[in-house]
């Protein structure tokens, strides 16, 4: 069975570990069927109208139209417990939460407002066709309207999303311009393509961008064709990386919850050891393992929780006030979370097979779900590369250049 519960909740909530809370609620309705969507691999058009019945889409939206009002630090928590139940859907809310904050990061403050007011209200759910790795969307001037053009080969979030993010680059130009468009139109045309060993349900695959048209008016951040810029604008590569590590952790902290649910539930302790034990609870090399593993994890969920507290404070704070010395910190902080998550969330769901037993790798168990989307993911950019920032910034005092990537 595939289909999603039908979930009647309740008021939204009004405190913190409320929306926490109902974050976990969503994640016990995703898990359910968690195993069997991954494998259907059809377009998440269920869970995103759970994201948005739960009220989690305007987590971050200003309370005045209809949002949670809730900072980053919470918005981090949120997707780590959806994760927890179904990574593809914590990487899309995720996303989600980057690119409706977008505005904040680049644009001016009038543009700001409508934004925020035009998805809060809606509850629209945001998908983004920004990929660096990709050429450009070409982008011309036709005087009071921007044309864009092109094709990216990654897009998550595009069928189910109501708003995309674009960027590209004037013609003629090293411009870059950011605009938030409709998702639905002729212009934007979303491949079938996304076929990976993980995080199937994200709708991560190409989009075509044929000629799509957007006001200069909505170009975010610039006044008059020219570019306002801000350090503030550097914060999107740390804020996604960040996303990416509690997605991640959230999927590691999965992947020990199975681990130890099916040992306590089904393994079977071994009879020829020479010190037999009567059930796998008593068996040392169980106890060893699983504690290791717990500790390791409890370790990386600190670093990742002091780096959401961090990242966070500079993301609500006056945009002016941002210096890059303060950029640099929290990158490097994040780049630390990240890199310690991808190793310890790896592990697990690697050794966990070790710890559960023969039977335990049967299809019909699916633990190979959680590496299989740890894998994918952790792929997105080398992390030898953040082990390196962090590196710089230890023994040279450096802090990373802000970049596509940190």
């Amino acid at each position: 069975m595939t289909a999603i519960e039908t979930r009647r909740f309740t008021a939204r909530p009004d405190t913190t570990q409320g929306w926490i809370d109902r974050a976990r609620e969503v994640a016990g309705v995703l898990a359910e069927t968690a195993l069997a969507r991954d494998r259907a691999n059809e377009t998440p058009h269920e869970e995103v109208r759970l994201l948005k019945e739960s009220g989690l889409v305007t987590l971050l939206g200003p309370r005045e139209h209809g949002g949670a009002g809730e900072s980053w630090r919470t918005a981090y928590r949120v997707i780590r417990e959806v994760a927890r139940g179904d990574g593809s859907i914590g990487q899309l809310l995720g996303y989600h939460y980057l690119w409706a904050w977008a505005a904040r990061l680049v644009a001016t403050p009038e543009q700001i407002a409508e934004v925020e007011q035009l998805y809060t209200s809606n509850e629209f759910f945001f998908g983004g066709a920004v990929n660096p790795r990709d050429d450009d969307l070409v982008i011309t001037d036709e005087g009071d309207t921007l044309v864009y053009r092109g094709r990216k080969s990654f897009s998550t979030g595009s069928k189910v999303s109501d708003l995309t993010v674009l960027e590209g680059v004037l013609e003629g130009t090293d411009t870059h311009v950011f605009a938030i468009v409709p998702s639905r139109q002729e212009g934007i045309v979303y491949g079938s393509d996304w076929d990976n060993l993980g995080q199937r349900l994200t709708e991560s695959g190409s989009v075509e961008i044929n000629g799509v048209r957007v006001p200069w008016a909505s170009a975010a951040g610039f006044v008059d064709k020219e570019f306002q810029p801000l350090t503030y604008n550097t914060l999107n590569v740390p804020t996604i990386q960040l996303v990416f590590t509690n997605f991640y952790l959230g999927i590691a902290q999965a992947a020990l919850d199975a681990g130890l649910s099916y040992t306590s539930q089904h393994t079977r302790a071994w009879p020829y050891g020479g010190d037999n034990k009567d059930s796998a609870g008593e068996e040392f090399y169980l106890l060893d393992g699983y504690g290791d593993l717990q500790a390791k994890l409890w370790a990386a969920e600190a670093l990742v929780d002091k780096a959401g507290e961090e990242i966070s404070a500079v993301l609500h704070a006056e945009r002016e006030a941002l210096t890059e010395q303060q950029r640099g910190d929290v990158a490097v902080r994040i780049a630390a979370a990240k890199q310690r998550v991808i190793d310890v969330g790896l592990e697990i769901a690697t050794r966990v097979f070790e710890l559960t037993g023969a039977r335990a790798s049967s299809n019909s168990v699916g633990l190979d779900i959680y590496w299989r989307n740890l894998r994918t993911h952790s792929l997105h950019d080398p992390v030898a590369y953040k082990r390196a920032e962090v590196g710089r910034y230890a023994l040279l005092g450096e802090v990373p250049e802000p970049t596509w990537y940190t």
